[in-house]
């Protein structure tokens, strides 16, 4: 007996209901169930009733705007979530992606456009190998990690980091003496054709070492000149230029 595969929910979280109008119909075309949200506070009672598989998102709404609502669920969740922006501002779009987007689009958008970079989305989600670790926490000097609670400590001290930043550190203290090129950084944090620069892994590379320099770790990450980067040896010595 053949047996159909669930249809994929997506969460659709805007505060114009024109909108969730217009989204609600083309994911019901493509065979997606959605479910909707006027405000951030209602989008993330949303996800705790229904486990959404991605989370369609604006970045502008009243109450709680969308960047709060993805810090919220990122403290918790790896749901797929994916931005509405009516700014084409390079600031915007860099901190989505930094807090943990997997994409954004900027209105005025096509709605097929949005299922297919949704659908994208969720492939890539679908595809991404699941890893398991012998434990949750990663220690490399005086460096921990602990995969569990998104928590990073030096020599005891808790440093604040981004998602980005913690799933970049993770990657590279996982192979304490591999060389990541940026390529493959993007790919372990989104999955492969990711449409992100190198700048932006050189910046959140810039403010690892800037959060722990401040700490007293001035070896936190090393750069390998043409070709990436690997871990220091997290002992508070000068890093490698």
């Amino acid at each position: 007996m053949n047996l159909c595969p669930m249809p994929k929910t997506i969460l659709i979280v805007d505060d114009d209901p024109h909108i969730r109008q217009l989204l609600v119909f083309a994911f019901g075309k493509a065979g997606m169930e959605t479910i909707e949200a006027g405000d951030g506070e209602e989008a993330l009672a949303q996800v705790q009733r229904r486990s959404p598989d991605l989370v369609l998102l604006d970045i502008n709404m009243p109450r709680m705007d969308g960047l709060e609502v993805c810090r919220k669920l990122r403290a918790s969740s790896d749901v797929p979530i994916f931005f509405l922006s009516s700014r084409d501002d390079e600031i915007d779009r860099v901190l989505g992606i930094e807090l943990g987007a997997d994409d954004y689009v900027v209105k005025p958008f096509s709605p097929r456009e949005v299922v297919a970079r949704a659908t994208a989305i969720l492939r890539r989600s679908a595809a991404r190998p699941v890893t398991v670790e012998s434990s949750v926490v990663i220690l490399h000097g005086l460096l921990s990690l602990d995969t569990e609670t998104w928590e990073a400590r030096w020599a005891e001290q808790q440093i604040g980091l981004t998602v980005s930043e913690f799933n970049i550190l993770r990657t590279l203290a996982s192979a304490p003496s591999r060389v990541f090129s940026r390529d493959q950084i993007i790919s372990r944090l989104h999955g492969p054709d990711f449409a992100l620069t190198d700048r932006t892994v050189d910046s959140h590379v810039r403010n690892l070492r800037r959060k722990f320099a401040e700490a007293g770790c001035s070896d936190i990450v090393e750069t390998r000149a043409g070709i990436g980067y690997r871990i220091g040896s997290c002992s508070g010595a000068s890093a490698q230029a």
